[in-house]
């Protein structure tokens, strides 16, 4: 990553960076990649890295006794895994996992929480972003105990639509279940309806996203609270 590639960096957190605390914490990052299904911490295990997504999306994930697991936030290209270190947690209490694959950087949890210390805007970017990641928190929450499945499935992909910035996603519904914390029987059902008013177009694990306008009238309005707090 050279000096000159600020640029074109897609995550939001480091693109906003003013030029010299960027060149500052520029020898601490190297690429890293986001490969499907990579755990990037385990629940309980230290936080060594900080992880910057660009096309990828990181889903933190809980467990309850029983195994079951339910997705409780997203990261991708507008933020950074790895902000409970900055708040003085060492250990993860989620999963992090890799949902959707694709580039990134990542940089020492230490060197980001030096950084951070120094009070300047670095510190002021991650407390923003930390904001609107607990609003995203608790609005799942809110919307996976209220909505139906064709709004929450909406809100879901349109979330990751937002983060790869590509109409295709390569999802299973397994995995999905997983992450809305429902059965896989019932996201078919979303699946199907969803399909059927020529919203998306469904196939072996791949989501193609046909109407965007469409799919934003299906969500419930979490989607555009969450949005709105991310923007």
């Amino acid at each position: 990553m050279s000096a000159s590639s600020k640029s074109t960096i897609k995550n939001r957190l480091l693109a906003a960076l003013p030029e010299n605390q960027y060149q500052r914490l520029l020898p601490h990052i190297e690429p890293f990649a986001f490969d499907h299904g990579k755990i990037l911490y385990e629940i309980g295990e230290p936080i060594k890295y900080c992880y910057f997504p660009s096309d990828a999306v990181v889903s933190l994930v809980t467990q309850m006794m029983d195994g079951k697991i339910v997705e409780v936030g997203l990261v991708g290209n507008e933020g950074m895994t790895g902000v409970p270190f900055l708040l003085g947690q060492k250990t993860s209490a989620e999963r992090a996992i890799v949902q959707i694959p694709n580039g990134g950087v990542r940089a020492k949890a230490d060197i980001i929480l030096k950084e951070f210390m120094r009070g300047d805007e670095l510190h002021t970017i991650l407390l923003r972003y930390l904001n609107s990641f607990l609003r995203q928190v608790a609005q799942t929450a809110a919307c996976n105990a209220s909505h139906t499945i064709d709004e929450r499935l909406s809100r879901w992909l349109l979330m990751c639509h937002d983060r790869v910035e590509s109409d295709q996603i390569n999802l299973t519904q397994e995995f999905i279940a997983e992450m809305l914390g429902t059965r896989r029987a019932t996201v078919n059902v979303g699946a199907i309806n969803l399909q059927s008013a020529g919203l998306i177009k469904y196939n072996r694990g791949r989501i193609q996203i046909l109407d965007r306008p469409g799919l934003e009238r299906s969500s419930c309005e979490c989607y555009e609270a969450v949005r709105r707090a991310t923007d």
